[in-house]
């Protein structure tokens, strides 16, 4: 494949990101969630990751970085909504 060729190509895929980035966030939302579920929760973090850096090159494609809303902070639960531990018996 030549320059030209992945030029044209990378241009097209950044047109399509353009015009339906709210589809494309949609899905990766949908795979990453049913990722999760099949993996029981245990790669959350990973699956998100993963997610965000799908995001940012889609994004980064024609320099603009304007086409995904950034992400959602993590979820944090704060420390007063933590029950404390049980004691032991």
């Amino acid at each position: 494949m030549n320059v030209g060729t992945f030029d044209n190509l990378k241009g097209k895929v950044s047109d399509l990101v353009d015009q339906h980035s709210d589809k494309i966030q949609t899905g990766m939302d949908k795979a990453g969630e049913f990722v999760d579920s099949k993996t029981g929760g245990k790669h959350t973090e990973h699956i998100a990751t993963g997610k965000d850096k799908l995001r940012a090159a889609l994004d980064g494609l024609d320099g603009q970085n304007d086409d995904f809303p950034d992400p959602p902070p993590p979820s944090v639960t704060p420390a007063s909504d933590i029950p404390p531990p049980r004691p032991a018996h």
